[in-house]
């Protein structure tokens, strides 16, 4: 998580002072599989009615929340037979609850309404959101849900299960930073900072392979 830093860094400042010129060749450059985006070995199954772009995140990683405009643009250009979804890593500990709560959430419906939010209560406002009793106390009380509830959802078989089942594909998908977005469980993009690939080219190459796998289904019709 640490060494996309000084990408972030880069990247921020890339996109605060580049020209049309700049803009023009990076709509021009030609990526690469193998550096700068990465094959899934063995590809993974995915919804087969739409191509599936998949970001995974931590709700503890800053990196996640200085992406999520990026990833909020991507969602906004993706075609109609592609979509967006979330998958929440726990890479140490601490990533736990955040991943364990996220479930609840989405099991309540509430994550149009928290997704932003609970970045924000982290790294803008500082909100000591660390344990589930945390987030479901002061955070998700405020969009509805019962604490009480909130908390025996939290230890369910159905959440241990989601939690088993998304670590098993972050490990399928060979994800070992955040964020990283995968596409239709074929390609892995995220920052690769020798490549110049930061936020903005990470959104470039998952719509570019998006647009390729549409194509590719088509032939196969």
């Amino acid at each position: 998580m640490l060494k996309y830093l000084l990408i972030l860094v880069t990247g921020l400042f890339a996109t605060s002072t580049c020209s049309a010129d700049d803009a023009a060749k990076s709509a021009q450059r030609q990526f690469l599989v193998g550096q700068d985006y990465f094959p899934i070995e063995p590809a993974q199954p995915v919804n087969a009615n739409k191509i599936q772009v998949t970001e995974v995140f931590s709700y503890a990683c800053p990196h996640c929340a200085h992406f999520q405009p990026y990833a909020d643009e991507l969602k906004s250009k993706l075609p109609a037979n592609a979509q967006i979804d979330l998958l929440p890593a726990t890479f140490q500990p601490a990533w736990e609850p955040f991943a364990r709560g996220f479930y609840v959430a989405k099991s309540l419906g509430l994550l149009d309404k928290s997704h932003q939010a609970l970045f924000d209560a982290i790294h803008r406002d500082h909100q000591p959101l660390r344990t589930i009793e945390d987030l479901a106390n002061l955070f998700y009380a405020n969009y509805g849900a019962n604490p009480g509830s909130f908390l025996s959802t939290a230890t369910s078989f159905v959440i241990e299960g989601d939690l088993a089942r998304g670590n098993d594909l972050v490990r399928a998908y060979h994800v070992d930073a955040t964020p990283t977005l995968i596409v239709d469980g074929k390609y892995r993009v995220t920052a690769v900072p020798d490549r110049g690939i930061g936020f903005p080219e990470m959104e470039q190459i998952a719509l570019e392979l998006v647009k390729q796998e549409a194509t590719a289904k088509i032939a196969h019709k």
